[in-house]
């Protein structure tokens, strides 16, 4: 295909796939008829890998990333789905980089299509290509339209929110001709699904987590996304969440790395900071099954959480009075060869994520402090992001140093 083709599909289900000499993160947005996502829901990456009709599948780094569309899955209204590619390094360009998107027959993996955007340089994303409605009919249409200005460019283009006010995208690449007249972008609003173009793409928060001593942050707007250092009370209408909650784990290899293998991991502690239990892959559930362990994941392949730990908080024990959530590689690769490593605390009723921290600026260690959780004297649980690298390749050795850091 070449900029501006398009083809008729001649199936409902179709997958794009986008191969490079690079990793590149690969994402898909649903869009209604004036080219705008509905809401943040609407973009589906490797942290949010699911939505109505379209899914995202990591290549686990020797493979490339790829969305598929089941164009009979999806909601009213959406007439478009585009898919976007940017290389996973923070600050590269396209620059000697030919990436190439190929549109296959989701049920058999037989080609339809290929394209490879032409004349790329300073871009560091880009439109890929298209699947849209037309007169009944599903098609798929070669794009090939770059942004010198990151994913955050696309994402305020199409109507995603981003967490600070973002100039508007520049295009460094010619579109084609446009299937209806452009729409004006929206007012800025803040949300950090997508990081400002100098920093990594990052998961959405409404609202953001103020700066540190900007006042104690609770749950009553919805979820939050904490930065270093930074603290949340598990209250919500001002009564304490004492509800089972999920901490989970994911991660990705480094682009064409071996796999790597790396537990997450919970230390409880009783109020002179004394260790009472670990729970780890080793020991799935601690303190009578108020903490549980889903399991040991060897590589991180897969989208979304690899490794998750369920904490019972209503039936922990009164001697629990501090929870340090962990992650060790026991492969032994430091943590700058790990991609796109988070933990996230999510209401285990309803499924709904309260609580967000995405490990950036890694440091080459084997151990790190992701979060704690401490039982205030009003029965309240707090929630601090942490990011604190120890050398440690297992959770033995991360029980000191935690204990430290409550």
């Amino acid at each position: 295909m070449t900029p501006g083709s398009n083809i008729p599909l001649p199936v409902a289900r179709v997958t794009v796939d986008v191969a490079a000499p690079v990793r590149l993160d690969v994402s898909g947005l649903l869009l209604t008829a004036d080219g705008k996502v509905r809401s943040d829901d609407d973009f589906i990456f490797y942290n949010q890998p699911s939505g109505p009709g379209v899914t995202y599948r990591s290549g686990g780094g020797s493979a490339p990333d790829a969305i598929t569309v089941d164009t009979t899955a999806l909601p009213p209204g959406i007439e478009k789905i585009v898919v976007t590619a940017s290389p996973d390094a923070a600050g590269q360009t396209f620059q000697g980089v030919e990436p190439t998107a190929t549109i296959r027959n989701a049920d058999d993996n037989s080609v339809l299509a290929t394209f490879t955007p032409p004349q790329l340089g300073a871009e560091t994303a880009l439109v890929v290509v298209e699947v849209y409605l037309r007169n009944g009919v599903w098609k798929a249409r070669a794009v090939g339209q770059g942004y010198a200005d990151g994913l955050a460019g696309i994402a305020t283009d199409f109507g995603v929110s981003v967490e600070e006010p973002a100039a508007a995208p520049q295009p460094v690449t010619p579109p084609p001709a446009p299937m209806q007249p452009p729409v004006a972008p929206p007012a800025p609003v803040t949300d950090p699904r997508l990081a400002p173009p100098a920093a990594p793409p990052a998961p959405p928060t409404a609202p953001p987590a103020p700066a540190p001593g900007a006042g104690k942050i609770n749950l009553d707007k919805g979820r939050v996304n904490l930065q270093k250092n930074q603290t949340v009370s598990l209250v919500k209408g001002g009564r304490p969440l004492l509800s089972q909650v999920k901490m989970g784990l994911g991660w990705e290899p480094a682009y064409r790395g071996r796999d790597i293998d790396l537990d997450a991991s919970v230390i409880a502690y009783g109020p002179q900071r004394n260790h009472i239990d670990s729970c780890y892959f080793g020991k799935l559930q601690i303190v009578g099954g108020a903490i549980k362990h889903s399991g040991d994941n060897l590589t991180g392949e897969g989208g979304g959480d690899d490794e998750v730990i369920v904490v019972d908080l209503g039936r922990l024990p009164q001697e629990v009075t501090g929870l340090v959530f962990t992650v060790n590689s026991f492969s032994g690769q430091k943590f700058t060869e790990v991609a796109k490593a988070y933990c996230r605390l999510i209401d285990a009723a309803s499924g709904e994520e309260l609580v967000r921290f995405d490990l950036t600026n890694a440091e080459a260690q084997t151990g790190v402090l992701m979060a704690k959780l401490i039982r205030q004297f009003t029965g309240e649980w707090e929630m601090t992001a942490m990011g604190d690298f120890v050398k440690a390749r297992t959770v033995r050795n991360m029980v000191k140093p935690a204990a430290q850091a409550l």
